[in-house]
């Protein structure tokens, strides 16, 4: 969703300012398609509070160009970039090509060399039906990668449920019936809440933003989050 929402009334208070004083995490979309400069990260992080946390979307050079094979360069150069966030550098996010299928010796290399150049959270967003069995399930656990809930679900049913390393829980809504257009309704989210109270490091973004439902329904969430006694209200980010 990124922080595309009205100002705040303070004197010269910028969107990520308006936006990280309602919410607690944010995804950025922007680093799939271009690098940015330390300064831009920089000043990111400087202008939210310690709580915040930025999740970010890996480069398109990485996942639908290079496909994955071939990118210890295009790791550590992407790793390099983020570096000026520190402390508030969330999730990793990795989201596959809808054609892209799995094939081991390239994740294995892949997940290897991501590892040995970062150690924090990762999470994927495969859409191909050949990454949701259980044998890609256990090399995802063994490398510490979660795999993305989505909804609608892609390439497989198996696609709206977590999967991978429990550790982390992250929920991408991109809207449904229509993607990138549908809002989500009460009975929705009251139906998540009550999904995501039993984990524990919950992420949900929602990415239904094409019609301006992802600020709302996020603030909406976190609402009924901190309206619910059963649910450990710390361990939450909800943004878009």
């Amino acid at each position: 969703m990124g922080w595309s929402v009205p100002t705040g009334k303070r004197e010269k208070e910028t969107h990520l300012q308006c936006y990280a004083r309602a919410l607690f995490g944010v995804e950025i979309n922007s680093s799939f398609y271009r690098p940015h400069r330390a300064s831009t990260w920089a000043k990111w992080s400087q202008e939210t509070p310690p709580q915040f946390r930025f999740s970010i979307k890996a480069p398109k050079t990485i996942t639908h160009e290079a496909k994955l094979a071939d990118t210890p360069h295009l790791l550590e150069s992407f790793l390099e970039q983020i570096k000026p966030l520190e402390e508030k550098i969330g999730p990793i996010l990795f989201q596959l090509p809808p054609s892209l299928s799995f094939d081991l010796p390239v994740a294995e290399d892949f997940f290897s060399t991501l590892r040995k150049l970062y150690q924090g959270e990762v999470v994927l967003e495969p859409r191909h039906t050949t990454w949701f069995t259980p044998s890609v399930d256990m090399l995802l656990i063994e490398k510490r990668i979660t795999r993305v809930a989505a909804d609608p679900p892609k390439g497989n049913p198996a696609a709206a449920e977590p999967g991978g390393d429990t550790g982390l829980h992250y929920y991408r809504l991109h809207g449904a019936p229509r993607t990138y257009y549908s809002n989500y309704n009460e009975d929705f989210l009251a139906t998540l809440v009550s999904r995501i109270k039993a984990q524990d490091n919950v992420w949900v973004i929602f990415d239904n933003t094409a019609l301006a439902y992802a600020y709302p329904n996020a603030l909406r969430l976190q609402t009924l989050i901190v309206s619910s006694p059963k649910v450990p209200q710390n361990s939450f980010n909800c943004g878009g």
